[in-house]
């Protein structure tokens, strides 16, 4: 059993935090669907949140963060996607943001819907919302944070594993992701959906998937098409 001393380490790991009530005014809202999910998320410590393209997952796990961010419930907002590409992110030009900017634009597209875009790009300047490779997680521990895992279903068994067990105190992840959309050249290799089954038997692990489609009416027919006619 580890034993703490009455340290300046230990009262910042067990110091309490001073949250704002007031709520964030955002610039679009939730549907009743991404509300409910909200309550969800907000009542457990790692939430799936599962939908198919369109169905607003990152949305809502990027207004629970800044919502969480602005309220001083979280010191920072970690952000990690895997960068599945033919070409390794150590050979791209310019520093570790430059690096993630492809991978991310997603992102930072619904913070900016969400936001102020300025308010956003000086959280961003300040550190307050990291960007952290897939890679980069290992050996870490996020405390006082709200970090979102976005596009997990390509994420490896392993890549997970690591992922989720390096949250620390007061912090909640969430992990957005579409079985539909995975990129491994092994489909069974996706560690989303074995996570998502394992919400049946772990405490404060919770699996939501989100219906309604926010896109143009043509994505539904589109894709029942795609479902239906299969290219190969």
């Amino acid at each position: 059993m580890t034993h703490f001393n009455n340290t300046k380490e230990a009262k910042e790991i067990f110091r309490e935090k001073k949250v704002v009530k007031n709520p964030i005014k955002f610039k679009l809202q939730l549907n009743d669907e991404q509300k409910e999910a909200k309550q969800e998320i907000l009542d457990n410590t790692i939430t799936l949140l599962a939908g198919q393209a369109g169905s607003g997952k990152t949305l809502l796990a990027c207004q629970i963060a800044l919502d969480g961010l602005l309220r001083r419930i979280y010191d920072k907002i970690i952000i990690t996607r895997p960068t599945v590409s033919k070409e390794e992110i150590g050979f791209l030009p310019g520093d570790l943001r430059e690096k993630m900017d492809p991978w991310v634009q997603p992102i930072y597209q619904n913070l900016f819907m969400l936001y102020d875009k300025a308010k956003v790009e000086k959280l961003i300047a300040d550190g307050k919302i990291e960007i952290v490779p897939v890679s980069f997680m290992r050996g870490r521990t996020f405390l006082d944070s709200c970090v979102i895992v976005d596009e997990a279903q390509n994420v490896t068994h392993e890549q997970m594993e690591m992922i989720v067990t390096r949250l620390g105190l007061r912090s909640k992840m969430i992990v957005c992701g579409d079985d539909y959309q995975i990129d491994l050249k092994k489909k069974a290799d996706s560690g989303f959906k074995y996570l998502y089954k394992a919400s049946r038997k772990v405490k404060n692990l919770e699996a939501i998937t989100l219906t309604s489609n926010h896109r143009n009416e043509i994505v539904e027919d589109l894709r029942s098409y795609y479902e239906d006619n299969p290219i190969f």
